[in-house]
């Protein structure tokens, strides 16, 4: 393999570390500084029987003004979870099969967390499926250290990623779903437009949103089309401390809302690996086992 391969591998590798550790590290920030929202699975007669089973009382369940809760201790432990796996994002290396794991652990977090959200939505599919980059970040690093990051299970996975992002976002802001009132808020801040220019902007953006899954698997256009990807999905992430940030509030409510940007990352930084991936066509020897689709 040559040097400039070797300097290109390790781009797209850091790449996504930076992709997965920023998530984790936002969502680490969320449960520690706030709360997690797991509310909505745990605060239900379901839980509660299965935590009498075990011994659990009720007021151990709930807890006291005294005292915190079972509920309450675990949503607490969770984010010291996240805490612990976060650094492996930056230290797991090709044959670390027990950070491996811990990535692995991440990334079904995530997805406990990501339905706990959908379930809050009122079962609303894309508010699950739009998770869909940040849930697979943790485990696509994996995959990439287990595999190498041209490996096309690794670019598949990406694939995957960044298309359940964007057909979850698009879902939403062409209307297919309730769009969230967050969307206008943000549209509305950060263009300073009225409602009608607010919901034109948020179509066109959710059609282009499914251009972007459509075009990813076209290659004469699907560099440009992650390329997009990249912009919009760092200027959505963004827009978030844009909109929602003001010098009259405490830290300037960057404790509020840096974080929803940090968190979602890996809108733009698994756009980014293809990109970078995709920039030119590299031979491709034929005792080399990874293989770039």
């Amino acid at each position: 393999m040559s040097d400039d391969r070797k300097g290109s591998d390790a781009v797209l590798l850091w790449i996504l570390r930076a992709s997965a550790f920023l998530c984790l590290a936002g969502w680490t920030w969320v449960h520690l500084y706030w709360e997690g929202p797991y509310g909505v699975l745990l605060w239900q007669d379901a839980t509660y029987d299965l935590a009498s089973r075990f011994g659990i009382d009720w007021d151990q369940f709930v807890g006291s003004g005294a005292d915190d809760g079972w509920v309450q201790r675990w949503l607490g432990r969770i984010g010291w979870i996240y805490l612990a796996v976060t650094p492996l994002t930056l230290t797991a290396g090709r044959r670390s099969y027990v950070q491996w794991g811990g990535l692995a652990v991440a990334s079904v977090m995530l997805l406990i967390l990501s339905y706990a959200k959908y379930v809050a939505s009122q079962y609303q599919l894309p508010m699950l499926v739009e998770h869909g980059g940040q849930i697979l970040s943790p485990v696509l690093l994996a995959t990439a250290l287990a595999l190498g990051v041209r490996h096309r299970v690794t670019v598949a996975m990406a694939m995957l990623a960044v298309v359940t992002t964007f057909a979850g976002h698009g879902s939403y802001a062409v209307g297919w779903w309730p769009t969230p009132g967050n969307f206008y808020a943000m549209i509305t801040l950060v263009f300073g437009v009225e409602y009608e220019s607010a919901t034109a902007l948020l179509h066109l953006a959710g059609v282009l949103d499914f251009v972007v899954c459509f075009a990813v698997f076209v290659p004469p256009v699907r560099r440009l089309a992650v390329g997009y990807a990249v912009l919009w999905g760092f200027l959505t992430s963004l827009a978030r401390p844009v909109a929602g940030m003001s010098w009259d509030l405490n830290y300037w409510g960057a404790d509020q809302y840096v974080h929803d940007a940090v968190l979602r990352a890996p809108h733009f930084l698994i756009p980014l690996y293809l990109f970078v991936l995709w920039k030119r066509r590299d031979s491709v020897d034929e005792r080399d086992v990874e293989e770039n689709v």
